[in-house]
């Protein structure tokens, strides 16, 4: 659904001059700001988001997280490199297309909300839809049903300021689905809220993703939050994208210390699965295995094979979907991993 190629972003009159020196001399950061007073964003990321899935891009203040995000639907321009979503290139997009593929092809929920206060819930919702000229018992009808989808029934006359921050984020939510886009961005969504109001919304977000199926870009500098609700995981520094993977790839196989560091504190009880873990079998044999053998399937989590570990003393099973069994678990390669997990000091 979404292609990003070789996107370079660098703040500054000089910028494309930057970029020249980058690539032929290898100039890093400090070098580009001394010599240029530019500063580099966004380097060289490269990655694709599948259809339905939910990409979350990761990182520490200053990363170029927000700023890469912030390419896709083109509210800041690249200093190189393209972007095609959906075969669409939105590089080639001019002023009226642009317009157009914003408001009908994806759409943004930002950090602060961003809700109009002079305007309902209702009609904050159903603005997109008025903007693309649809009549007001259609946007109306719409805004309803979206209304209900982020469970805020009852809501829809109020303003901004009747609402607590977590029933705002919805409304953003909600708004942002009512144009029904191909393509979601969310930059940080749920970061100024409160620790449960935040789980609860990553509880809801990952229930409607789940049903709508919309593709997103989840922007995050909580790698609790991007391993709970991503399909894959990219985790950026200094603008460049240093890992990109699953959840469990990503805690099980970080691609350098800087990662590692960031998963250290990461729990695997949900993040690793049984496949990860398991020693695959080399033969056919199914007839060592007993119906007293607690079994699992590759995708089962390591929280459910330790509580089988303590009740059975021997090794686990683990079939695929046609339950021919594919490897064995034992009490050693749990304890491996759980140690391995542990942070130190």
């Amino acid at each position: 659904m979404i292609t990003i190629d070789s996107v370079w972003k660098i703040f500054g009159d000089k910028a494309l001059d930057a970029l020249d020196d980058i690539r032929s001399s290898g100039i890093g950061k400090s070098e580009v700001l001394a010599k240029y007073n530019c500063v580099v964003g966004v380097a060289d990321v490269s990655f694709s988001v599948n259809e339905g899935e939910i990409f979350c891009v990761m990182g520490l203040s200053g990363s170029g997280k927000s700023t890469l995000v912030r390419h896709i639907n083109r509210l800041l321009e690249p200093t190189a490199g393209s972007i095609v979503v959906n075969d669409k290139d939105v590089m080639s997009l001019a002023p009226d297309e642009l317009r157009r593929y914003r408001n009908e092809k994806i759409a943004m929920v930002f950090q602060n909300f961003a809700l109009m206060p002079h305007r309902s819930v209702l009609d904050n919702i159903a603005m997109p839809l008025e903007i693309r000229g649809l009549n007001k018992t259609r946007r109306l009808e719409i805004a309803k049903h979206n209304l209900s989808l982020v469970e805020l029934d009852g809501w829809g006359n109020k303003f901004a300021h009747e609402l607590s921050g977590g029933m705002q984020q919805r409304v953003g939510l909600a708004r942002a689905l009512a144009s029904d886009p191909e393509v979601l961005l969310m930059d940080e969504p749920f970061s100024a809220l409160d620790p449960l109001i935040r789980r609860q919304l990553q509880d809801e977000f990952m229930k409607l993703a789940s049903v709508m199926k919309k593709t997103t870009v989840f922007i995050t500098h909580d790698l609790d939050e991007a391993v709970r609700i991503g399909d894959r995981i990219a985790i950026m520094r200094d603008g460049r994208l240093i890992q990109v993977g699953t959840p469990e790839e990503i805690v099980m196989q970080p691609a350098d210390d800087y990662v590692a560091d960031f998963v250290a504190g990461i729990s695997r009880l949900k993040v690793v699965r049984a496949h990860a873990i398991m020693e695959p079998l080399n033969n056919d044999d199914q007839t060592s295995w007993t119906d007293s053998v607690p079994t699992f399937g590759p995708e089962d989590n390591l929280s459910d094979l330790i509580t089988a570990s303590i009740e059975y003393d021997g090794k686990l099973r683990v079939v695929d979907d046609n339950g021919k069994t594919i490897g064995s678990i034992s009490r050693s390669n749990i304890l491996k991993t759980v140690i391995e997990g542990t942070e130190t000091s």
